[in-house]
């Protein structure tokens, strides 16, 4: 009997591996590729750049105001201030970046712990947890992410924290929906049969064989994150001035829309690619690791 159980729990064990054609798929997906090259080249940039360009983030030049792109020694022109605006998206990125990707572990490990639990247990413990993913999920994110940043001081922690807070019950409810279903495959209840915990049949067997689907998530997770952290600066919640953020740079570009678009136009540029390319790595990962995706070929 042991045996047959055993050799239930090897054939069952198939979906752990995402796919060992996962990776080609992957890149050939153009817009995915495109998306993890630009990516790359942001964090690159992002984490060298401002130790390379001669000019802090806060340096002022009055003398080489309102510079534009590509007519003077600033690559991408000045402020109003004459600070370097390339230096300043780059340290900008910085800020986005780490939030982005801090958030996303944050809300990634809290909403599979929950899903976890309330699909493999049910019961009580699911409708509690269940319930309060969508009582949470009643409030518009944006104002629930401007409620709690008015109540708390702003600074890197706090509002990685604050999005993290905000951004978690997606992946809680794909996890939950993943848990309900393989809770009962065969797999699963020869675990169970053969006397491993429940921490152990959720570590080592639920969990590798949702991987996927929270892979996807915490990827779209990422761009969410940093267009939230964009809202919150903008709106004067977020990293205050004059630590430049992607956001703030759009709110003090407002009154000179007219005279130097550029101050607008660089920092919304920035946010559209990183936020889009992200989106493009996600769908591609979505492709790639869908486990249906060899039926419909």
């Amino acid at each position: 009997m042991s045996g047959s159980i055993s050799d239930a729990a090897e054939m069952e064990h198939a979906p752990h591996t995402l796919f060992p054609d996962g990776i080609t798929l992957f890149l050939h997906n153009k817009a995915a590729a495109a998306g993890v090259i630009i990516i790359t080249a942001l964090v690159i940039g992002c984490a060298l750049g401002p130790s390379l360009i001669p000019y802090g983030p806060l340096f002022i030049d009055l003398h080489h105001r309102f510079e534009a792109p590509l007519s003077g020694s600033h690559l991408l022109g000045t402020d109003q201030l004459g600070r370097d605006i390339l230096v300043r998206l780059l340290a900008a990125g910085r800020i986005s970046l780490v939030v982005g990707f801090a958030a996303m572990i944050i809300s990634t490990v809290l909403g599979a712990m929950i899903g976890l639990l309330a699909g493999f247990y049910r019961g009580w413990i699911s409708v509690v947890l269940m319930r309060f993913v969508d009582a949470v999920l009643c409030f518009p994110s944006i104002f629930l992410l401007l409620t709690l940043a008015a109540l708390i001081a702003q600074n890197i922690v706090t509002i990685t924290l604050i999005i993290a807070s905000t951004t978690w019950m997606e992946v809680a409810r794909v996890v939950y929906s993943q848990t309900l279903s393989l809770r009962e495959r065969d797999f699963a209840l020869a675990a169970e049969a053969l006397g491993a915990s429940d921490t152990m049949i959720m570590l080592r067997e639920l969990l590798p064989n949702i991987a996927a689907p929270i892979i996807v998530a915490a990827t779209l997770t990422v761009a969410r994150a940093i267009l939230m952290e964009s809202y919150m600066s903008y709106l004067g919640y977020g990293i205050q001035p004059p630590t430049p953020s992607w956001g703030n740079m759009l709110t003090n570009a407002q009154e000179y829309l007219e005279n130097a678009p550029w101050l607008a136009l660089l920092p919304g540029g920035v946010i559209t690619l990183a936020v889009t390319s992200f989106n493009f790595i996600g769908d591609g990962l979505r492709d790639a690791l869908d486990p249906l995706r060899g039926r419909s070929t």
